[in-house]
């Protein structure tokens, strides 16, 4: 039998509701008349529900919880849970009207009427009604609303900018919720900083980029990307050793990444003419973090200064222990240059075939989600998780 949230949810708010009912009972056995009457309807109501919710009807069965509900202190929780059910459900416009008839209702204590505020919020964040649910999370954080509260609502804000792309604005309540003590969320202000680096990098600004590097690394000092994006930095401004030192570094950082550093070290060495540090870097990899691109990039050294042949050979032989449809595509294409006449053609069909192979499958997958694609996301778009993009390993990647 598989396990239902949204129905143990509806279940909890029921015992809710029938533990008021009861309690309100109890509270009354000394009046009578319409108020005895009208508590035997919200009985009947209650009930309904629970025959509803026993038939596997919810829907029916929220709006009769909702009908025996009446609003006071006592079933502000009762109320919550069943919105807070509509929305996970997908029905957001109802949830957004328990939620204002929550707030219309006169006398309520301020931190009902903070934590309504809160769930009204959300519905407009799930909605899309970004603005409201802005508007709203400020109202809250200047209503003082205690620690828990406020560490809620700026978090939700935080989550609200991210969604938006405002990094400047994700960042600076992100730094607020820092300093309240309540937040743990260094990874992701590290990731705001590198996208607004990002930004600066693109218009040249030099400063704003190495200033929201280092705040990146002071938020998550064992992070990857600033170190890439710092090498780029670099080798726009030709510092090809700096570059040369942020990409190795990568490789102390996250093994798995080393294959995005391979074509910009390619280059950075390249640039200084020390191509034979590039070959014993590469020969340290091929033990400490072996991949495709590596293995590709020594063989074209090897292509270079021996030829056709000797790499060749090489990639052949280091394809019998990592196996891979790049690699066995490489080989295929130094066997077209010294191959016969007849062996090219078929060969050519060949290399037609594998080359569609490789370009259908994906490149990078996320460890969170298991999300895959051709491009690296460092947020990505079906979990929001971030840095949990990375190359795929094995016969169809690295």
């Amino acid at each position: 039998m598989s396990f239902d949230p949204l129905l143990l949810l509806l279940l909890v708010a029921a015992i809710g509701i029938g533990w008021f009912l009861g309690r309100r009972s109890r509270q009354s056995d000394a009046s009578r008349g319409s108020e005895t009457r009208q508590d035997g309807a919200l009985s009947r109501e209650y009930f309904q529900g629970l025959n509803y919710l026993m038939s596997d009807r919810t829907d029916e069965a929220i709006e009769s919880f909702i009908r025996a509900l009446e609003i006071n202190s006592d079933t502000i929780p009762a109320h919550l849970a069943v919105a807070r059910l509509l929305r996970r459900k997908g029905d957001v416009d109802r949830a957004i009207r328990v939620h204002q008839t929550l707030l219309a209702r006169p006398g309520l204590e301020h931190t009902d009427f903070i934590r309504i505020q809160m769930a009204l919020a959300r519905d407009y964040e799930a909605i899309g009604l970004l603005d409201r649910a802005e508007n709203l999370l400020h109202e809250i954080i200047r209503d003082n609303p205690g620690a828990e509260m406020k560490s809620n609502a700026l978090e939700l804000l935080v989550k609200l900018y991210e969604k938006e792309a405002e990094w400047s604005d994700a960042l600076r309540m992100g730094r607020q919720l820092e300093a309240e003590g309540q937040g743990r969320i260094g990874r992701e202000l590290a990731q705001y900083c590198c996208e607004l680096a990002e930004n600066s990098l693109a218009r040249k600004r030099w400063k704003e980029v190495q200033t929201g590097l280092a705040e990146a690394l002071r938020f998550n000092p064992s992070g990857v990307r600033p170190n890439l994006l710092g090498a780029r930095m670099a080798m726009e401004r030709s510092q090809w050793p700096l570059a040369i030192k942020r990409l190795r570094s990568v490789r102390e950082q996250e093994p798995l990444l080393v294959s995005e550093t391979i074509p910009l070290l390619a280059r950075c060495y390249k640039e200084v003419n020390r191509l034979d540090q590039f070959e014993s870097y590469l020969e340290e990899c091929m033990v400490h973090a072996p991949s495709t691109t590596v293995l590709l990039a020594r063989t074209d050294l090897l292509c270079e200064r021996e030829g056709v042949r000797a790499a060749g050979q090489f990639i052949t032989d280091e394809l019998k222990s990592r196996p891979s449809i790049r690699g066995f595509n490489r080989l295929i294409d130094l066997h077209l240059e010294y191959g016969s006449s007849s062996a090219r053609e078929s060969l050519t069909v060949l290399r037609g075939l594998t080359g569609q192979l490789e370009l259908s499958k994906p490149i990078y997958r996320c460890g969170h989600c298991g999300f895959a694609g051709r491009t690296l996301h460092w947020h990505c778009p079906s979990c929001r998780q971030w840095d949990s993009t990375r190359p795929i390993q094995g016969l169809e990647g690295e």
